[in-house]
């Protein structure tokens, strides 16, 4: 009986740990500044809020490179870079994933963007993104679109990959007064 009660209290234990860890993250209000970064790309080139300041910027956090739900992602904001562009927004990618994975993630598929390498996870923790397990750390599938003044406009935290790029510029739109 005691290995009954026992074996019942592990199980409530490691249930309440993993409804912690799996808890929604802090949500960093629109209009507020953007948390900065320095984070390395697929090259090696280091990347920061800054660099993009007097543009829109789309910063995407996926949570692995080449998976089924980032691959769709990654690769319909390639298809739809162009209308991005359009709209005057960059778009940047960033995963707990290193350099090396996003070069070859970057390189099969073509992608035209930065992929930025988050290793320590201190970036999507400071976006509310981070997904910690403790063995493993993964980055929310989150997007934020950051206006020219460094400030968030848009957060998005229900992605379904197959429609977010679109979705992303139709908000981008609006938030230009032209639709």
């Amino acid at each position: 009986m005691k290995w009954i009660f026992g074996g019942l209290a592990i199980v409530l234990l490691l249930g309440s740990a993993a409804l912690w860890m799996l808890r929604p993250t802090m949500r960093l209000p629109v209009g507020s500044v953007a948390p900065d970064f320095s984070l390395p790309d697929q090259h090696g080139r280091l990347h920061g809020l800054a660099d993009y300041r007097g543009r829109w910027l789309v910063l995407y956090f996926y949570p692995r490179d080449d998976t089924p739900g980032c691959t769709e992602e990654a690769c319909r904001f390639r298809d739809d870079i162009g209308i991005l562009g359009e709209l005057n927004a960059a778009v940047a990618g960033i995963s707990v994933d290193d350099t090396d994975s996003h070069a070859a993630f970057a390189r099969k598929f073509s992608l035209p963007f930065p992929l930025l390498a988050d290793s320590d996870g201190k970036t999507a923790s400071a976006y509310g993104a981070l997904l910690n397990l403790g063995v493993m750390r993964l980055a929310r599938r989150h997007t934020f679109i950051i206006a020219p003044d460094g400030r968030i406009a848009a957060h998005f935290d229900r992605v379904v990959p197959a429609r977010h790029a679109r979705e992303v510029a139709d908000t981008l739109r609006r938030l230009q007064g032209g639709g």
